[in-house]
């Protein structure tokens, strides 16, 4: 099967003061049609600026290299005009944070009818039947009324609901979600997380889902991609990689998670803080927060290497992890 969306080499450098940093260092990956993949990892790993690479979304400082195959065409080789007609349309993006990404003083239904006026055929008429509709789908009542209305108006959660009805409006075939339930109570973040894999197998629609929480992955998505400092350190199936992690970020992630049935045993922790853009460690970044770094790790920078079960790491001590696996330390 052809993967709906190949993303190979992809790196984003922003300028600081003369000197570039990278925030996405040459990551590589793959969705398949109707697929939901996780991109997990600490904030600063470099998840939500790889979606916005991704749709161009990012601000002049910056450069973007790679390729971003959508349907045969590279996203990063196309004209404003062409892009315009991909993102909303057959791409689209639920930003991290609805506060700011809905426009304050535009009423709600004027900020849905902009994407299907761009995208759509439809008449006024039609325009705001699918506004109705689309309400109607992402469960806020009284949509007619609440259409009337501003950002403020609406709780954080229908806000939520709000940038996926705009996501949604033209029927995308590729949903780029960053942290869509992020700050939202577990009954409303439930709920939204059912909504989106409700709409993914009935528009037939591939998705990829940034979060940092880890019960998310594991309810909602197929495959994961790891990320940390900018790189993707393990990929592969989600219950591969919950099972038996191959690379000691992951590994870190996993143990600090409460398990059933492991209550009186002790959680695993990742000592210290993610590197800053400018002060990136030689070698595999990670290895100053790993038990498991030696003089290698410390000089050379793993590849990401295809391992068992159709997983990838990027760990020169895979094996000394598998061996070590969650419990323990």
């Amino acid at each position: 099967m052809t993967p709906a969306l190949q993303v190979r080499h992809l790196s984003t450098t922003f300028g600081h003061h003369g000197t570039p940093v990278t925030a996405v260092d040459d990551i590589s990956f793959d969705v398949m049609p109707g697929e939901v993949l996780g991109l997990v990892g600490e904030s600063g790993s470099g998840k939500s600026v790889t979606l916005r690479s991704i749709m161009r979304l990012m601000p002049h400082h910056s450069a973007v290299t790679g390729s971003v195959l959508w349907q045969g065409c590279d996203l990063m080789t196309m004209t404003e005009a062409e892009l315009r007609r991909v993102r909303g349309g057959e791409i689209s993006m639920i930003f991290q944070e609805p506060g700011t990404a809905l426009n304050p003083v535009l009423p709600v239904r004027v900020q849905i009818e902009e994407n299907l006026r761009a995208h759509t055929e439809l008449s006024a008429a039609g325009r705001a039947a699918r506004c109705l509709e689309l309400m109607d789908l992402v469960g806020i009542p009284d949509a007619k009324r609440r259409l009337t209305q501003y950002p403020h108006q609406f709780s954080g959660g229908m806000r939520q609901r709000v940038m996926i009805a705009i996501a949604l409006a033209s029927n995308p075939k590729l949903l780029l979600a960053d942290e869509p339930t992020t700050a939202l109570d577990v009954t409303i973040q439930d709920q939204i997380l059912k909504l989106i894999l409700d709409l993914r197998d009935e528009l037939a629609m591939s998705v990829v889902f940034v979060t940092h929480d880890l019960g998310v992955v594991a309810a909602t998505c197929d495959r994961m991609a790891v990320m940390y400092a900018g790189r993707i350190v393990e990929s592969g199936p989600v219950p591969a990689v919950f099972a038996q992690p191959n690379h000691a970020y992951t590994r870190g992630l996993l143990g600090s998670v409460p398990r059933s049935g492991t209550e009186r045993s002790p959680l695993l922790s990742i000592e210290g803080t993610p590197p800053g853009l400018t002060s990136r460690p030689a070698g595999c970044a990670f290895h100053p927060r790993c038990a498991f770094a030696t003089d290698l790790c410390r000089r050379e920078s793993p590849a990401l290497q295809d391992r068992a079960a159709g997983q990838a790491a990027a760990c020169f001590h895979s094996d000394r992890v598998i061996a070590a696996g969650l419990a323990g330390s």
